[in-house]
């Protein structure tokens, strides 16, 4: 089969060079005015999910509580365990700022898109992962920022908890409703136009990424960090998703999941959003010149995940085709 490379992955590298090169534009001073834009771009995004979110499919996958029981404590329990865990082994080894990343990795929701995507691919529970997915998603409005003020509150990084979670649900919750209550006109049209609200959905957590990038480099936040921080993030975040990956496997196969169910389990426990992720820390960190550098350890676990369960999808897939024949 023919390599396609992926146009978000690639434009996640060009948009990082771009801030290298034109920083001004997308900094706080910049002609592009970043906290407008932004915010006005992440209603978009979860007005544009409001639409295309079908409750039907969601209605589907209520009933395995046991499942979601899993999925729901993987991603909001036993990420951010372990990610204080490394924190404590790492000791000074991280900067403040990419600890306040790898942890802000470690509290986020799991995706909706590339989790059920993956989850069909493999031959598994499509329903429950669309209700996990989702679920994860209203979940992390709230759990997120209070992972993060609880464990940064002493660290220069604390969050004022109520404003932050109030910005969260207007331009997050709010237009996600306004697209559920807009579906009797729009639904037909999301279901056409699933390639244009892909693209819309991507390219503006292009503009969100390109503008964070912008002020930490602006301000020279930057400097003296190289290929270094890079190699070791890659690490972290590999070592990352490779423990809660076996642990789910070992969990789902302990209370005796049906195949179907483990990979929708697995897939949705491991994964990590960044078309939550990154709207959420502009609304989270958006004044912190250091947005970059906290964004750092998520745009490494985002194609990592995507590489490895893409491999594993094919596997149980395979699987299953051998098993029908």
């Amino acid at each position: 089969m023919k390599w396609k490379p992926d146009w978000f992955l690639c434009g996640m590298g060009v948009v990082v060079m771009l801030a290298w090169i034109f920083p001004h534009a997308g900094s706080h001073e910049g002609w592009m005015h970043p906290d407008l834009i932004n915010k006005i771009g992440v209603a978009v995004i979860f007005f544009l999910n409001g639409v295309a979110l079908s409750f039907a499919a969601l209605k589907e996958g209520t009933l395995r509580w046991p499942l979601h029981l899993v999925v729901q404590t993987a991603t909001f329990v036993l990420f951010p365990l372990i990610g204080l865990g490394v924190l404590w082994l790492a000791g000074t080894s991280f900067s403040p700022e990419l600890s306040l990343g790898f942890f802000y990795l470690c509290a986020l929701p799991s995706t909706v898109s590339s989790s059920v995507a993956m989850t069909a691919a493999a031959r598994g529970n499509v329903p429950a992962a669309v209700f996990n997915a989702t679920l994860s998603s209203l979940i992390g409005v709230f759990l997120t920022p209070l992972w993060i003020g609880l464990v940064f509150k002493n660290s220069g990084h604390g969050l004022p908890l109520g404003s932050v979670i109030l910005d969260l649900v207007i331009w997050l919750v709010l237009p996600l409703i306004a697209g559920q209550l807009c579906r009797p006109w729009l639904a037909a049209w999301a279901k056409r136009n699933k390639p244009l609200i892909h693209v819309v959905d991507r390219g503006t957590i292009l503009v969100i990424i390109y503008t964070s990038f912008c002020d930490s480099i602006e301000r020279g936040i930057w400097a003296g960090r190289g290929i270094q921080t890079v190699i070791v993030m890659v690490a972290g975040a590999t070592a990352l998703f490779y423990l809660v990956f076996f642990i789910l496997q070992a969990v789902t196969k302990l209370l005796k999941f049906n195949t179907e169910d483990q990979i929708a389990a697995v897939f949705c426990g491991s994964k990590k959003s960044i078309a939550a992720g990154v709207p959420m820390a502009q609304l989270i960190f958006g004044s912190d010149p250091h947005i970059g550098l906290i964004l750092l350890p998520l745009m490494i676990y985002h194609p990592l995940q995507l590489v490895i369960c893409g491999v594993m999808a094919g596997r149980w897939a395979r699987r299953a085709d051998a098993g029908q024949a």
